[in-house]
């Protein structure tokens, strides 16, 4: 084979060596926004768009799996500095919430088995980052100097509630469901009580100590997307009928608890967006593409999501009404979202025609 025509071959081969060996942990907050709002056009009655999505979840799902296993075998070293850095572990529990978003999509069309399978995987790694994440914050968190205000951290609990969500479906699977939709009612309160504790932590850096534009991404965004899919969860548990005489006593608590936590979530919407403006207009931060930017999308649908699901608990038309308003703001982020990436990789994906050797910030951090 001559040079010229295995040139382009070693750039590609090189560029995916690249691409996998700096693979942003957090990507599958790609899988995340597009599930989820896959999942709310299905409950909006929009079937075929719904499905569209689904099938663009399932592939991009396959794709950043493959390329964290070939990760995990090429460049152990550099999964295992992810792992024991408290700045980026939990970007792990994006692959833990996206295996759950799209279980649930499947569960939705019938593949119980698939969703099963799923859940288990997602419940596997949920229970090893779970005490991984916490022991390198415990142990290196203060010697890195984490700052709660990227909001890493809440990825945890929105992967929790995940878990809790996909484990309510599975319960219409099984003969005696019990102890699965007791183990989802425990894991809605282990992620409130994380919520609850990193939200003081969070509210208090933010309030009183100097902020600084560079530090206002998208993730900020995860403060609204943990508490929408708290009360996403909260609400199946709610429409899940049990036989159990305590679940039955439990439910007024979590009735009162999903409304404050839905309006707690509702709260931080124009707070965040003000924010945006004062970076992007006073401050001139430009926008441009990041796989941080799923994590602005993926709370936009879940918001939308979870309100449907109150408005159909709690009754309330008007609610329904405002989250059908929200799920197409939702698409609308994806879009714009999906095209920036797009972008990204056309413009800085090795060609023959450019010989660049750039290797893509697109799927890096």
């Amino acid at each position: 084979m001559s040079h010229a025509a295995a040139s382009p071959v070693r750039d590609w081969s090189g560029a995916w060596r690249a691409c996998v060996e700096t693979l942003f942990p957090g990507y599958f907050a790609l899988v995340m926004a597009t599930g989820i709002i896959s999942n709310g056009m299905w409950f909006e009655g929009h079937r075929g768009l719904s499905d569209l999505l689904l099938a663009v979840n399932a592939a991009a799902y396959l794709v950043l799996a493959v390329m964290t296993v070939a990760r995990v075998a090429l460049f152990p070293r550099a999964v295992w500095r992810d792992l024991t850095d408290p700045n980026a572990v939990f970007g792990f529990f994006t692959l833990v919430a996206a295996t759950d978003v799209l279980g649930v999509g499947l569960g939705l069309r019938g593949y119980g088995g698939l969703t099963l399978g799923m859940w288990g995987l997602a419940l596997l790694l949920w229970l090893g980052l779970t005490w991984l994440g916490f022991m390198v914050l415990m142990l290196r968190g203060a010697a890195a100097r984490m700052d709660i205000i990227y909001g890493g951290w809440l990825v945890a609990i929105v992967a929790t509630e995940a878990v809790a969500v996909h484990g309510v479906l599975l319960t219409t699977h099984f003969a005696a469901p019990e102890p699965l939709l007791v183990f989802s009612y425990m894991l809605w309160g282990v992620g409130v009580v994380l919520y609850a504790i990193f939200i003081v932590l969070f509210a208090h850096r933010v309030f009183f100590a100097p902020v600084k534009p560079e530090q206002l991404t998208s993730m900020l965004w995860v403060v609204m997307g943990a508490a929408a899919i708290s009360t996403n969860a909260g609400t199946e548990l709610i429409l899940t009928d049990s036989t159990q005489p305590f679940l039955r006593l439990v439910r007024p608590f979590i009735e009162g608890a999903v409304l404050v936590i839905w309006a707690w979530a509702t709260w931080w919407i124009p707070l965040l967006v003000s924010l945006a403006v004062w970076m992007h207009s006073v401050h001139h931060r430009p926008l441009s593409y990041t796989p941080l930017a799923w994590a602005f999308v993926f709370p936009l649908g879940m918001y939308a999501l979870a309100s449907l699901r109150l408005a159909h608990t709690a009754g309330l038309s008007a609610l329904a009404a405002a989250s059908h308003i929200m799920v197409w703001i939702a698409l609308a982020a994806w879009v714009v979202t999906a095209l920036g990436l797009v972008d990204s990789l056309w413009r800085h994906w090795p060609r023959r025609q450019r010989g660049t050797q750039d290797h893509g910030p697109a799927v890096t951090r």
